[in-house]
């Protein structure tokens, strides 16, 4: 037996939806993190509710890398892939490395479930398989054996084979699993047979990997060298709903969330519907729109009031957004994007919806857009988007996607003593009060709470007479409150911090992105610049307004590339507003941005020049 040091390893596991795939990678994910590895995860759901067994269309994965060194990705290339049927390994094996590990379940590979993918042969008995180490294990059979005292039903007993499999993986990496126990012993202190059955099926799994000697390799991965401090594993999702509460806390608001389920914003209002005890108040209304207008309606109440979504649901909020900006009133409306359009790829990553945020309304609506960059940025993302409504006095859009909702990432846990409070000024004054009466700064209008004498006014949809709120037809009167909504959006520009560039400040190429294509950027900016070429990187987190020093930084740099999952939105906003002429990268498969392909992006841009 050999144990190995390696610096970075991409295990992937999959299987069938119901497998338990996404709980192995979780498990998985939980112990790294705490052995001290800096990681990133990327599960990968069945877009079907429930797709049949067996087949391309019902296969979850979960995929983490983990590190000595930062992470900025969940990995392109996988080292391990551990598959526990034929649909598995037909729809991942592309993307195993040569020579990587290949864990197969025996009992998988029947001749039905070769049948339902188009297997003409068994793939472990030719030779498609013959660049790989592969490990034909019986794990279905080894679980119902080490379990088989137990005497539970048959369903019962296979569905434990994930934790036979995760305790492999365990031993393979020289994990210790007495985390993951302790963790089944609490998921089910009610139900001892099950929670025995895992236990079992865990430890069996690491027993055959030590005792079979089938293995002739061991790996260990050092601790990262990250800043000490107090960590938390997070996801996107969680971390959304951690910042809109830092947000309510920081500007003393208390926090409504209206929402409708949407896949993959629901997490969001799972979340914050646990959270009762720090006045959190959610509310699931019957559909999209009275989702949004419930948040309107709180936010004409003084609240900090937000409402989730993914791309069809902004759609449908749109009419109620109109209103919301027509109102001046503050609100997060937070579009966690997915492949669209219509239904489209429900549970698949992209950014595709920046046209839909600055333009999807009647009339004339700009609101401000800001973009998160990772699933611990979404904290950060959250609690600007809501210093700027609340200051500004007008609806804000965030945009997240389901690469970053649904992936990991370990998160220093941060002192709200070191984020800047967010300032709330309600209008108390009854003297001289006007409800469109504007700060000269930021262009708002005075936020005045309903039942305050003297301070009442009406709403509506209506344009209004600029100062007074009145309904006003006068044509006049209209276009100068269009162009006012409008400036006090753009004024925005004038509060927003100096963006920052990472790599070179000033060279040959210049990569802007946004969103989630933020960390294979990041991760591609070493390999670009150590061939003697000077490159930067600015991951947005500001898309309307765009920061005023943006334009003058992309004239540093002979060439600006723009790469994005869409067919170019970001690429046509920046030279439809600053007038750049940007090379452009897309990509529209529901997958992420791998390394490799903003590497090669890049390389030919600066061939070509």
């Amino acid at each position: 037996m050999t144990t190995e040091q390696l610096e970075n390893v991409v295990i992937r596991f999959t299987g069938d939806s119901g497998d338990g795939m996404q709980l192995t990678g979780t498990e998985f994910t939980k112990t790294s993190a705490i052995a001290g590895n800096d990681l990133a995860t990327f599960p990968d759901f069945p877009a079907e509710i429930r797709a049949p067994a067996g087949t391309l269309a019902g296969v979850s994965g979960f995929q983490i890398h983990f590190s000595s060194n930062a992470v900025f990705t969940p990995g392109d290339a996988v080292d391990v892939l551990v598959a526990m049927n034929p649909a598995a390994l037909k729809s991942n094996l592309a993307d195993l490395k040569e020579d990587g590990v290949l864990i197969l379940n025996s009992e998988g590979f029947n001749k039905r479930n070769l049948e339902r993918v188009n297997y003409d042969k068994d793939p472990r008995q030719d030779s498609s398989l013959s660049k790989y180490r592969v490990f034909d294990v019986d794990i279905t059979g080894m679980t119902l054996k080490a379990i088989e005292e137990l005497k539970l039903n048959q369903r019962s007993a296979v569905r434990c084979k994930n934790f036979f499999a995760l305790g492999l993986v365990y031993w393979m990496f020289n994990r210790d699993p007495k985390h993951t126990i302790e963790w089944v012993e609490k998921k089910f202190a009610k139900q001892e047979t099950i929670k025995n059955a895992n236990i079992y099926a865990l430890k069996a799994g690491y027993a055959f990997g030590e005792t079979s000697e089938v293995f002739t390799h061991n790996y260990i991965v050092k601790k990262a060298d990250i800043p000490k401090g107090r960590y938390r594993n997070i996801s996107g999702n969680e971390a959304l709903a951690l910042g809109m509460m830092a947000a309510a806390e920081l500007s003393g608001l208390e926090l409504f969330l209206g929402s409708y389920p949407i896949t993959p914003a629901s997490d969001v209002l799972h979340y914050l519907s646990r959270q009762k005890k720090f006045g959190v108040k959610t509310f699931q209304a019957e559909d999209e729109i009275a989702a949004i207008s419930a948040a309107i309606g709180a936010s004409f109440c003084g609240s900090l009031a937000a409402t989730t979504t993914s791309g069809p649901g902004l759609v449908l909020k749109g009419e109620a957004l109109g209103l919301a900006n027509m109102l001046e009133l503050p609100l997060l409306v937070i579009d966690i994007q997915r492949g669209g359009p219509s239904t489209g790829l429900p549970t698949k990553t992209e950014q595709a919806d920046l046209m839909l945020a600055l333009h999807g309304r009647n009339g004339e609506s700009p609101l401000p857009i800001v973009a998160a960059k990772g699933p611990g940025d979404c904290f950060y993302a959250a609690i600007e988007a809501a210093r700027i409504a609340v200051t500004h006095m007008t609806p804000v859009i965030l945009l997240s996607d389901g690469y970053i909702a649904n992936g990991a990432e370990p998160w220093p846990i941060p002192s709200m003593q070191d984020i800047p409070k967010i300032d709330v000024q309600f209008r108390t004054e009854v003297e001289g009060f006007q409800p469109y009466l504007r700060d000269p700064k930021t262009l708002a209008r005075p936020w005045a709470i309903p039942g305050v004498p003297g301070l009442e006014h009406r709403v509506g949809g209506l344009e209004k007479q600029d100062v007074t709120g009145t309904v006003s037809y006068d044509p006049q009167n209209h276009e100068h409150m269009i162009k006012t909504r409008a400036a006090k959006v753009a004024a925005v520009a004038d509060s927003l911090p100096p963006t920052e560039v990472d790599g070179d400040l000033e060279g040959d190429l210049l990569i802007v992105g946004w969103g989630s294509s933020h960390g294979a950027i990041e991760a591609a900016l070493p390999a670009l610049r150590s061939n003697n070429k000077k490159v930067g990187h600015i991951g947005l987190r500001y898309l309307n307004p765009l920061p005023k020093d943006l334009k003058e930084i992309c004239g540093r740099y002979q060439n600006v590339l723009v790469p994005e999952l869409n067919m170019g939105q970001l690429s046509k906003h920046l030279q439809t507003e600053l007038g750049l002429k940007v090379a452009e990268y897309h990509k529209v498969q529901g997958k992420p941005f791998r390394v490799i392909e903003i590497i090669e992006a890049a390389k030919r841009v600066l061939e070509a020049n």
